[in-house]
């Protein structure tokens, strides 16, 4: 489908782990920042 594996992170954190969940989302938001944008799912419109 073209999505590059650092953009697609699973992980289970429970309703009680506030801390694990923003350390994972910042982490997940550290990794794609580095990939960059992701062009290849821009749909391009000819005229």
């Amino acid at each position: 489908m073209g999505i590059e594996k650092e953009r697609l992170h699973f992980s289970w954190i429970s309703s009680a782990e506030a801390t694990k969940f923003v350390d994972v989302v910042k982490e997940v938001t550290r990794i794609v920042e580095t990939v960059g944008p992701n062009h290849k799912l821009v749909k391009k419109i000819s005229a």
